[in-house]
């Protein structure tokens, strides 16, 4: 007789954003003439800058030439997107080879399949509050998770102390969905920690391109001794508007082993095996965000993101209403006012204003009493939804 794995019964009822999309949609039902403005779900606004889509363009006619047609494409990522990164890497002076570089099609895959290299014996540290994959991804598999105190007290950056035991340990800097970012100190600390204690950073960087203080790390591997401890995982989702094309990188060094086992030949076994590669388009636009142009584009639709949140900084300040993130973050976490829980709130400002944000109970049980607002909407939305939340609170 079939055995299911009877870990899926271990997760929570509802993943976060589909119970966000049902009540949204009983709302909208209720409301049909009702205008919902979203500053919840993480998505981009700004369509994707015109040296992708050109190359995008070049790389739809090869495709219908035989002279130049692409069939499967390698499973780790065709050389010219993986030359690209590395340089992306070199030109900010960190230790990051061609070698090291695996396209596919998201961090958040990414995130979640690099499980695959580790036994389930090991022990998970994760941050509270938690961008969900992380802590779900491990649940399904039985493993043992630890969660991390992060709160407004520690910043919500937690560090290593004597009590912190673990082998896998998830870290995302800039935070989904605080918006804190570690400073080379605090990054430091959790390097030291693994390579004390043999374990493993996974190390979200999604939103690096978001910092804008030279003096705060965008990779972790500007921390020396980071290439013999972490992973890294990357995004072209939020920098360069790939949510609805879908493209990501992991870097994994060629020389990172654990318990006597190459972890770059592990995944390049594990991607060539469950992994078909990444449509040749699709890794053509991505290689454009490094040219000039791209980069001159993307970072102006990062500026504008970035006012986005600036905007929202100013009407929480003016409301006296504490807060996180939005300097070198698309998300700023936010206190629910008057004492509201997460839910309450959530239902508030859709019910009253028609503003929908994200609870921060969902993302574990530190974020009860907090809420994520992003800066990912278009500026007359961003405007019009503060015009409303200010005649709300």
């Amino acid at each position: 007789m079939l055995k299911p794995n009877r870990h899926y019964q271990d997760l929570t009822e509802n993943y976060l954003f589909s119970e966000i999309a049902r009540r949204v949609a009983a709302f909208k039902e209720a409301n049909p003439a009702a205008r919902v403005i979203s500053m919840g779900i993480g998505d981009v606004t700004l369509p994707l800058c015109p040296a992708v889509t050109d190359a995008m363009g070049k790389a739809v006619a090869e495709m219908g030439d035989p002279a130049t047609f692409q069939g499967y494409p390698p499973a780790v990522g065709y050389d010219f997107l993986k030359s690209a990164i590395a340089r992306y890497y070199a030109e900010r002076g960190i230790p990051v080879t061609e070698r090291d570089v695996f396209v596919s099609d998201g961090a958040k895959s990414d995130t979640g399949n690099i499980t695959d290299l580790f036994d389930n014996d090991n022990v998970v540290l994760i941050p509270d509050p938690v961008y969900p994959v992380y802590l779900d991804s491990n649940v399904m598999l039985g493993r043992t998770v630890r969660l991390i105190d992060a709160t407004e007290e520690n910043g919500y950056l937690p560090l290593p102390d004597e009590r912190t035991e673990g082998d896998i340990i998830y870290l995302c800097s800039p935070n989904n969905p605080t918006g804190a970012v570690y400073t080379r100190e605090g990054l430091k600390a959790w390097v030291d920690f693994a390579l004390k204690n043999g374990s493993v950073i996974l190390f979200d960087a999604a939103y690096e391109a978001f910092v804008r203080d030279p003096a705060l790390p965008r990779s972790i591997y500007e921390i020396e001794g980071a290439r013999a401890c972490a992973i890294e995982f990357c995004s072209f989702s939020k920098t360069a508007g790939f949510t609805g094309t879908r493209c990501g990188y992991t870097i994994v060094p060629a020389e990172l082993e654990a318990g006597g086992m190459n972890l770059s030949r592990m995944w390049l076994r594990r991607q060539s095996t469950k992994y078909n590669g990444t449509a040749y388009i699709v890794q053509r636009g991505a290689a454009a965000v490094f040219s000039p142009e791209g980069h001159a584009q993307t970072r102006a639709n990062l500026r504008y993101y970035l006012d986005n949140a600036r905007l929202i900084m100013a009407f929480l300040d003016k409301k006296g209403i504490p807060y996180t993130g939005g300097e070198c973050s698309p998300y700023i976490w936010l206190k629910c006012p008057d004492g509201c829980t997460s839910w309450e709130f959530f239902d508030r400002l859709l019910n009253t204003a028609a503003v929908v944000g994200t609870p921060g109970s969902g993302f574990g049980r530190n974020g009860e009493g907090r809420f994520r607002l992003t800066s990912f909407g278009s500026r007359e939305g961003t405007l019009e939804a503060l015009d409303r939340l200010d005649a709300l609170l």
